[in-house]
């Protein structure tokens, strides 16, 4: 990392302190994840949205081994050090953690953020991990723009340009 772009990379043992200390000083933490495999603007729309939510953003980056099962053997196209790093750089971005799981629900129990937000492809009533957040008091939350974005869609453009 460049001295321009502070890593606000962690692992999980040294970012529970860090959320605990934030919620005790009546701060509202909030939880994002994905792949952010080819940052595009509806990421950024994401990522913005879910930080207007509270007072901290945490990142759930899915690790590399965690994005090939979810993605294909294609998959991904940056390595996770590279995605943590460009995600550092977002200024609504406050910290950002590596998950090796096939979902984020070990990091919810983990970290109990106050809000877990996910993208417009979903809804309140359908994000899968909603029941895990509110066992523990929590609220889902949804961001972004629609869903009009995408890496696949974008991998494809890429390529057809290729070809011509």
């Amino acid at each position: 990392m460049t001295a321009s772009a502070p890593c606000k990379l962690a692992t999980l043992d040294l970012l529970k302190p860090v959320v605990v200390a934030l919620k005790a000083s009546g701060k509202i933490v909030v939880l994002a994840n994905g792949c952010f495999d080819l940052l595009h603007v509806g990421h950024i729309r994401y990522l913005q949205g879910a930080r207007e939510l509270g007072d901290a953003l945490v990142v759930g980056l899915n690790s590399d081994e965690s994005v090939r099962r979810l993605k294909g053997p294609q998959r991904p196209l940056m390595p996770e050090g590279e995605r943590a790093e460009i995600l550092s750089a977002l200024e609504c971005v406050d910290h950002i953690v590596i998950f090796q799981e096939p979902t984020v629900e070990a990091l919810l129990l983990a970290l109990k953020p106050d809000v877990h937000c996910k993208g417009t492809d979903y809804t309140e009533e359908s994000v899968p991990e909603r029941e895990i957040v509110r066992s523990y008091g929590g609220r889902v939350a949804i961001a972004g723009d629609p869903k009009d974005h995408s890496t696949r869609d974008l991998i494809q453009a890429i390529l057809s340009q290729h070809r011509r």
